[in-house]
């Protein structure tokens, strides 16, 4: 149940959003409306949101970091950074091999849950800098850290929607943590592969309708038109059901609205981490009415998954480039004939 909440929360951040004016000034470095940097006598300039940062040439790049957040997880493992990371918390989610074994090994630590952070554990570890997605409930926790002379970061990467602009953080993990060239690499390499990709499903002779996410409760949280879910099938040269919405959030709809322009739909994606059809049915048996139910192909984000933690929010994060794959080999298989799914997995 709480995995099932998790995916929720995912997605509803995942496709929530309001644009901001980008930096006009080409001193800046932009990497989306939501965050912008520049280097300039000796200090490291950053706006992330509402927030602003600056740091010294002697305090970048940072040595021990701590992790609030397991999304952030897939910057830091992209960029082989791991040791840096002296603390995490809900580790449970965090589906990373190495950071597993370093915190068996005692070299991490966990320092608590989404519920709770134990302030007094992530002082004493001393670091350098605190990773995480602002959230308003913590507010007096994050100024206990503050006054205590911790540098925390707050990130929006999940509130990105355009595929590559998420995969574009790595490039501000890599000032900070002195990965420069590491994170420049392999930006590139995803960049190149994703607009490869994107051209070769232009060569796909159809164009199938598609369906995305699923109900919780009464409600359907379908992705907006502009969302990141709604951008990756489009690249993949597919039909969103919900194409000529313009909406950057979530479209709350019932199940007879889905119903109503969902005739005609070949594939259903994104239908949460569910193991099988039947399990699907046994949340919502409304659903067998689907005609993509019984006729079509239904794909749920569970082909990287250990027990809590799910890489198709870590290290998809990142590679946007696998996860644009995937589509197409769902959507285009005769492309891809010999790829196999990374993050999708067909629910039988």
């Amino acid at each position: 149940m709480k995995q099932k909440i998790l995916l929720l929360f995912t997605v509803i951040a995942l496709i929530s959003c309001k644009r901001e004016p980008k930096i006009s000034s080409n001193e800046w470095t932009s990497i989306s409306n939501h965050l912008q940097y520049k280097e300039a006598d000796k200090v490291l300039d950053l706006k992330s949101g509402n927030f602003t940062y600056n740091f010294k040439k002697n305090q970048v790049p940072f040595k021990k970091i701590i992790l609030l957040n397991a999304s952030m997880a897939g910057y830091i493992s992209e960029l082989g950074a791991e040791n840096m990371i002296i603390g995490v918390s809900s580790p449970e989610y965090i589906y990373s091999e190495k950071i597993q074994n370093l915190l068996k090994e005692g070299k991490i630590q966990n320092v608590g849950s989404e519920q709770k952070y134990d302030v007094e554990k992530i002082i004493s570890l001393k670091p350098d800098a605190i990773f995480t997605n602002h959230i308003a409930s913590f507010d007096n926790a994050y100024q206990l850290l503050k006054n205590n002379g911790i540098q925390v970061i707050f990130l929006d990467e999940y509130m990105e929607q355009k595929p590559l602009e998420k995969t574009a953080y790595i490039n501000l993990f890599g000032k900070l943590l002195g990965k420069d060239k590491e994170a420049v690499a392999k930006y590139s390499e995803v960049e190149k592969n994703y607009n490869e990709l994107k051209a070769l499903a232009l060569k796909a002779k159809s164009k199938p309708v598609v369906l995305a996410n699923e109900m919780y409760g009464d409600v359907w949280y379908l992705p907006g038109g502009k969302t990141s879910v709604a951008n990756f099938i489009s690249d993949a040269n597919a039909e969103y059901i919900l194409k000529n919405n313009t909406d950057e959030k979530a479209v709350t709809m019932s199940f007879e609205e889905v119903f109503s322009k969902s005739k005609g739909v070949q594939f259903w994606v994104n239908a949460g981490n569910h193991v099988s059809k039947k399990e699907l049915l046994s949340v919502n048996p409304f659903y067998s009415k689907l005609d993509v139910f019984n006729k079509g192909k239904i794909y749920g984000i569970m082909g990287r998954e250990k027990q809590k933690a799910n890489d198709f929010f870590e290290s998809g994060i990142v590679r946007s480039d696998l996860i644009l794959k995937d589509y197409i080999k769902i959507f285009h298989p005769e492309l891809l004939p010999d790829y196999q799914l990374t993050y999708m997995k067909e629910l039988q």
